[in-house]
């Protein structure tokens, strides 16, 4: 049976690609560690320490390395600080407290926003991170500015029951190979940065992520809001009804301002499609309020 040497192994592959999108990123970017109660959160910080904060949140098992191009656009004029969801692939550390509800998440959220010294921060979450953004936004109002949702997925709506079952097969035994099949079926194809895509697929091989597990919001909790929303919709998404999700979005957000990507799909929104997903994004917080 053939062994694995020393360095070659799935955690030494996905640290070696995590690093290299590190090594590329398009502005100076600092590593930093947050402890918290729940173990120490990674982040990788860029822009003027002294310019207001965007906290990113990326999709389920997609690190921090995802935020790579857009990061390098809104640091010319905002702090930003991407984040290793506690349990997920990444460079963060689980601790003896499990993130386990809605609660854990924005205790978390608050532990994070503490120790970079932030009282109020622009929130944004793509995919599965747009759930707990839009949750913590409920949960401490006065410390979020602005939210965005980038294709948010189990905020308005369910997943779609096509991209459900496409997933199974990476949910129950998770593999690069999976991850990869799952991405170029949802992208239609359409190339994915292959830096980041090294990462993503090393990190299926780590195993099953530790998330908690979303729940759709009602709502009569959404109306509470009282913060300018951005959803930013993919039109190509194969994860759910873009449609769907934009008028559901209208309907239950007070003030909201809905944008489309019209050739993104879901898992191109910040790769790929970062230079138009940033334009709206900017204009949207120099507005100061959702149309």
């Amino acid at each position: 049976m053939p062994t694995s040497t020393p360095g070659s192994g799935p955690q030494a592959r996905f640290t070696s690609a995590y690093q290299r999108v590190v090594d590329h990123w398009p502005v100076k970017v600092t590593g930093l560690d947050a402890p918290t109660h729940y173990g120490t959160t990674h982040l990788l910080a860029s822009g003027d320490e002294t310019a207001p904060v965007v906290l990113l949140l990326p999709g389920g098992s997609a690190t921090a390395t995802a935020w790579s191009a857009a990061a390098g656009q809104l640091s010319r004029t905002h702090r930003v600080v991407a984040v290793d969801p506690i349990g997920q692939p990444g460079l963060s550390t689980p601790g003896q407290r499990p993130l386990k509800t809605a609660a854990d998440l924005a205790g978390w959220l608050d532990q994070v926003l503490d120790y970079l010294g932030v009282e109020r921060a622009v929130l944004a979450g793509h995919s599965y991170g747009a759930w707990p953004a839009l949750r913590y936004a409920l949960h401490a109002p006065a410390r979020v500015s602005h939210l965005v949702l980038l294709d948010p997925t189990t905020c308005f709506a369910p997943l779609g029951l096509a991209y459900r079952l496409r997933s199974i097969p990476l949910f129950t035994r998770p593999s690069a190979a999976r991850a990869r099949r799952l991405l170029a079926w949802e992208t239609r194809g359409r190339p994915l940065d292959p830096d980041w895509l090294a990462v993503a697929a090393a990190g299926a091989d780590l195993g099953r992520p530790q998330i908690v597990l979303p729940a759709v919001l009602k709502p009569a909790e959404l109306a509470s809001l009282v913060m300018p929303v951005l959803v930013v919709i993919a039109a190509r998404s194969r994860v759910h009804d873009p449609a769907q999700i934009a008028a559901r979005a209208r309907q239950r957000l007070p003030g909201v301002t809905v944008e489309t990507l019209a050739q993104a799909s879901h898992h191109t929104i910040p790769t790929e499609d970062a230079g138009e997903l940033t334009g709206y994004i900017a204009r949207f917080l120099a507005s100061g309020y959702a149309r």
